[in-house]
C-alpha cells in the first residue's frame, strides 16, 4: 500500500499515512504534503515525453 508523508508547518513534525486517508492535523492545522526533491530536469530541452511527471519540491520555497 502506498503512503504519503506530511509535515506540520508550525512544529515541523512529520507523519506518514496510507494513501486515501484524511490529511492529518497537527498544532490545530492540517499538515502539508511533504514532497520529495526534484530529480528530473524540468526544461523543454531535457524533458522526456514518456516519463511520468510527479509533483516535487524544487527547493524554491526555502523549506527543503
Amino acid at each position: 500500500m502506498k503512503k504519503k508523508a506530511y509535515r506540520c508547518e508550525k512544529c515541523r513534525k512529520e507523519k506518514t499515512v496510507p494513501q486515501g486517508e484524511k490529511v492529518p492535523v497537527c498544532c490545530g492545522l492540517p499538515m502539508k504534503l511533504k514532497l520529495e526533491g526534484c530529480a528530473k530536469p524540468f526544461d523543454a530541452e531535457t524533458a522526456r515525453t514518456d516519463a511520468a511527471d510527479e509533483p516535487c519540491n524544487d527547493g524554491t520555497d526555502g523549506n527543503n
